[in-house]
Formats: structure tokens, C-alpha cells, sequence
């Protein structure tokens, strides 16, 4: 990576904190919003709801802030586990072509197997719902995403000389994989956490919508498009509003991951 590159990167990255913090902010000001008033049910764009409200009386505005900060939180936990565990494993298997190297390629196949509402359906009756299960349900299935990102980007790599020349200096294959093949591989990475942050926004929207992710009273742009199902004809804001975050997000992140990988392909650059 260049330096401009990750100067670009650590703002970016510094810029991400700062919404989060912002948004965990104002939902802590705002939860006075989320109270159900039936006298204020379907109150229409004013000055003092710039959203209108819902059919419990919620300010929408106030609503869609909170489900960006419970997608956020979800898929930055969803991209922790995913990454945290799956690079490592990507490193570890393309170091060798051995027992161990195949074995976590069999069980990233296993993973990717199973169905992921089945696997998120398990969670939620041993651990409920809320954040840490729609995070764990999502981040299991990035782990193999990340392992065969990384493995696809760092196996070429350790037939390179500067490999041949760490281990004839002794160094082991940990440290190897730590200190020079880890940084070459960083942009891919990089790119494939930007785009599962927006896969894990729509992951999350699709969980609470079916009812196995966020619980009330914290807000979820996929609980908000459930609950508007049945007033898409006479109040479809509530439908609108809620799906084009959604969008918006999702398009964000993959716009990110995009550019980012153009920067870890210098063929893509030049395309």
C-alpha cells in the first residue's frame, strides 16, 4: 500500500469511529422517541417530525437513526469474527499443501454448506435474539469468506524468493506469514471487509425482518420494514424511508470494497 493509500485509509477509518460514536450519541438523546404514543400515530413530514411518525406513534427520523447504528453494530461484529478468525486461517493454509492446509478448506466448504437461516434459526433459541446473535450468525459465515479471499491472495506468495529467503534466515512459517506475506495482502483484505460490512447490513436487515435479529425497543431498518408491510398503501413512507437506507448502506460499503480492491489489482486500476 502506498502512502497515500493509507493515509486515505486511516481517515476513512477515523471518519467510520467518528459516525458511530455520533449515531451512539444521539440514540442515547433520542430514546424518548422510540416510546409508543398511539396519539401521535401517523403523523405526517413537519418541523417536528421531519419523518413523520409510525403507526405506534415512534418518530421515524429518530427510528432510522437507531436501525443505522444497530446495522452498523452487527456488521462491524459480524466483519471482527469473520476477519479475526478467517484471515488467520487463510494464512495458515496457503503456507503448505498438507493435511492441516486442506482440512480448513473442507471445513470452510462444511460451513458454507449449511443454511444460514437454520444456523441463525439454532442461535436465537440457545441465545436469543438481539445484536451478539445476528453478529454471530453472520460472522460465522464470513469466516470462510475471508479464509479463501486470503488463501486465493497470499498462495502465489510464498514461492516467492523473499519467502525462501526468511526461511533459509530461520524464520518460522508464523512469522513469515505475520511480517511479509500479511502486509502484501492487507488491500485484499480491506476491500473484502468493506464489502461484508454491506453484505452484513443486509444480512441484518433480513434477520430482524423475519423476527431473529434486533429486539425492541432498539430500532431495525428490517423490523420497520416488516411493521409497514400492512400500510404500504396508506402510509408507504414507512415502507420507502426504511428500504432506501437499506440501500444506500449496502450500495456504500460495496462502492468502498470496490475501489478497494481496484487499489489491490493494479489490472482493475488500469482497466
Amino acid at each position: 500500500m502506498t502512502k497515500r493509500f493509507q493515509y486515505k485509509l486511516i481517515t476513512g477509518g477515523l471518519l467510520f469511529v467518528m459516525i458511530y460514536v455520533a449515531l451512539a450519541a444521539a440514540m442515547s438523546l433520542m430514546d424518548h422517541h422510540y416510546q409508543i404514543r398511539i396519539d401521535q400515530r401517523l403523523l405526517p413530514i413537519s418541523s417536528t417530525y421531519w419523518l413523520g411518525t409510525d403507526q405506534f406513534g415512534r418518530d421515524t427520523f429518530a427510528m432510522v437513526i437507531g436501525g443505522c447504528f444497530a446495522s452498523l453494530s452487527v456488521a462491524a461484529m459480524a466483519v471482527i469474527i469473520g476477519a479475526g478468525i478467517g484471515i488467520p486461517l487463510g494464512l495458515i493454509a496457503s503456507a503448505e499443501e498438507n493435511v492441516l492446509s486442506r482440512s480448513i478448506l473442507s471445513l470452510n466448504d462444511l460451513i458454507f454448506a449449511f443454511p444460514a437461516l437454520v444456523i441463525a434459526i439454532l442461535l436465537h433459541n440457545i441465545l436469543g435474539s438481539g445484536i451478539l446473535t445476528a453478529g454471530l450468525a453472520i460472522g460465522l459465515f464470513n469466516i470462510p469468506v475471508f479464509a479463501r479471499t486470503i488463501y486465493g491472495a497470499s498462495r502465489p506468495l510464498w514461492t516467492k524468493d523473499f519467502v525462501k529467503a526468511a526461511r533459509l534466515a530461520g524464520r518460522s512459517t508464523i512469522t513469515i506469514a505475520v511480517i511479509h506475506i500479511l502486509p502484501l495482502v492487507s488491500s485484499v483484505a480491506l476491500a473484502q471487509i468493506a464489502l461484508q460490512m454491506g453484505l452484513g447490513i443486509l444480512a441484518e436487515a433480513g434477520l430482524s425482518y423475519v423476527g431473529l435479529g434486533v429486539v425492541p425497543p432498539m430500532p431495525s431498518w428490517g423490523r420497520m420494514l416488516n411493521e409497514a408491510q400492512t400500510l404500504i398503501v396508506i402510509a408507504p413512507r414507512l415502507a420507502i424511508i426504511p428500504g432506501l437506507a437499506i440501500a444506500a448502506s449496502a450500495f456504500l460499503f460495496t462502492w468502498i470494497g470496490d475501489k478497494l480492491a481496484e487499489n489491490a489489482d493494479p489490472r482493475r486500476r488500469e482497466a
